[in-house]
């Protein structure tokens, strides 16, 4: 965990060096993503908003995933991620974002 807690640090220095705010949207990971960038001081400053995205319905509704395209490629594919990242900077102010999505367990 230490690994990962030294990345977001990472990212925030970066984000803020360059007067940037990242947007997270989530399915698998349940918000833990933003979880982990949030307990670094001084996100508040570079860390804009999370989406959890965890059914289908949510991704369409919150994110504008097309259901055409959970339908044809499955929630768990790049295709959907792409979506949720652009769907994310869409229906936020950030200017950067990170999409995850996979089988949880």
């Amino acid at each position: 965990m230490q690994g990962l807690a030294d990345r977001a640090r990472e990212l925030g220095k970066i984000l803020q060096q360059r007067r940037f705010s990242v947007v997270t949207a989530e399915s698998c990971t349940g918000g833990g993503i933003a979880r982990l960038l949030t307990d670094e001081p001084g996100a508040s400053s570079w860390f804009e908003r999370g989406f959890v995205t965890y059914s289908n319905l949510s991704k369409e509704e919150m994110l504008g995933v097309p259901r055409s395209l959970l339908e044809t490629h499955g929630a768990v594919s790049e295709e959907v991620v792409l979506a949720m990242a652009r769907g994310a900077l869409a229906h936020s102010n950030g200017d950067v974002s990170i999409s995850v999505s996979g089988v949880a367990g």
